[in-house]
């Protein structure tokens, strides 16, 4: 026996007549007769008997097609679930991102993703950077975003981002009504660093110091967006990552360049070992895609 021969035998039950199972297969009505015929000779008894131009199925057929129909459901969907996943209707992805994008951006990235994939399951959990790429080495996620720089290694890396820090300003400051700040701009200044753990701290502190450039350092905080809410509330001035400059709501803040620029990239990692889903490729596309429309080419190299 095979498929074919079965969605013949079904077609007749429900048609009654080789005719309109033929139709309802879309093949000309020689060709199911012949599959019907292949269908009783494999199987070695009668299917039907013919009355008063309609074919009867007999007991035994009754008895078959019970299986017959069960069976085939389970290959419709089968077929089913194949579209689905041909489609990208189907799947799921596990996602992993550093702070500064998991907490605002990549959620609305995400919500943009659902609009074409409605059906697709996503899992999103924040880490640090270098969680983020223990996760995707240890093959527990299928898609990880961390900030650059970042020594650790990381396979399968592809830069979707390429930013600079900004220097957040309150509203009215002083410098606020420059275009760009340098290091001497900051002079005397209360200033909000990240803490000593974060990679960057360093970076920033030294270009500070080799210009000469003191700064009243009271404040830390290990995220970007705390530093913005500190910064509208009148407690210092701070450099901050642009996709947070991006998300940050609140209305009493401005952003300026910083030179010598500070480059804070952001990359997105794939495992490497197995293949890579036509999911996580289409939701690669989609990120690239959704970057570009939502981040100021001025905050962009």
């Amino acid at each position: 026996m095979n498929l074919r021969q079965l969605e013949a035998f079904r077609a007749v039950i429900l048609g009654q007549t080789v005719t309109r199972a033929a139709e309802m297969l879309h093949i000309s009505q020689p060709a199911a007769t012949r599959l019907l015929a292949n269908l009783e000779e494999d199987i070695g008894f009668s299917l039907f008997d013919r009355i008063k131009g309609r074919l009867q199925p007999t007991a035994e057929a009754l008895t078959l097609y019970e299986e017959v129909q069960r069976s085939l459901l389970g290959v419709e969907r089968i077929a089913r679930v194949a579209e689905e996943i041909r489609s990208l209707r189907r799947g799921s992805l596990q996602i992993a991102s550093a702070p500064a994008m998991g907490m605002s951006f990549l959620p609305r990235a995400i919500a943009a993703f659902y609009a074409d994939h409605p059906d697709v399951q996503i899992s999103l959990a924040v880490h640090s950077s270098r969680e983020v790429v223990d996760l995707v080495v240890g093959q527990r996620c299928d898609v990880g975003i961390i900030i650059l720089p970042n020594s650790y290694p990381s396979p399968r890396a592809e830069k979707i981002l390429a930013t600079r820090m900004l220097c957040a300003l309150p509203m009215g400051h002083r410098l606020a009504a420059k275009t760009l700040i340098v290091p001497e701009d900051i002079e005397g200044e209360a200033f909000i660093s990240y803490p000593h753990s974060i990679g960057s701290r360093a970076h920033i502190d030294a270009i500070f110091s080799a210009h000469g450039v003191s700064r009243d350092l009271r404040l830390e905080a290990q995220l970007s967006m705390p530093m913005c809410v500190l910064v509208e509330l009148g407690m210092g001035v701070a450099l901050v990552d642009a996709i947070s400059a991006v998300e940050y709501n609140g209305g009493g803040v401005v952003f300026r360049p910083f030179e010598p620029v500070i480059e804070a990239d952001f990359c997105l990692l794939l495992p490497s070992q197995g293949p890579i889903s036509r999911l996580q490729e289409r939701f690669v596309e989609h990120m690239h895609a959704f970057v570009l429309a939502n981040v100021p080419a001025a905050y962009r190299f």
